[in-house]
């Protein structure tokens, strides 16, 4: 089975930035315990001051998806919700490398 891996540029609304960033590193301080989670990486643009980017890779794109149905998971997307303009997904295969 191939891994699974999504790049997600979330714009957050003016000012709200840094309140988007807490909720996505809670969030990858949990992945932290879901083994098929390898990757989940909380990034911020020093030229963008309301975008956020996360990378993310998991052992199948069914992991994932099943990630989604988690009650904490869910409860942490509905307090994020408020603070988002916009969100980009881009889905992507990894194939190797340093840390995969």
């Amino acid at each position: 089975m191939s891994k699974y891996g999504m790049y997600a540029k979330f714009t957050a609304k003016p000012g709200e930035r840094d309140k988007l960033v807490d909720i996505l590193l809670e969030a990858a301080a949990g992945a932290e315990l879901v083994q098929e989670c390898e990757l989940y990486i909380v990034n911020v643009s020093d030229t963008e001051p309301d975008t956020v980017w996360v990378t993310e890779v998991w052992s199948s794109k069914e992991a994932h998806d099943a990630s989604l149905q988690q009650e904490a998971t869910k409860a942490s997307i509905q307090r994020a919700m408020p603070l988002i303009a916009g969100v980009e997904s881009i889905q992507i295969r990894p194939v190797g490398g340093k840390g995969i």
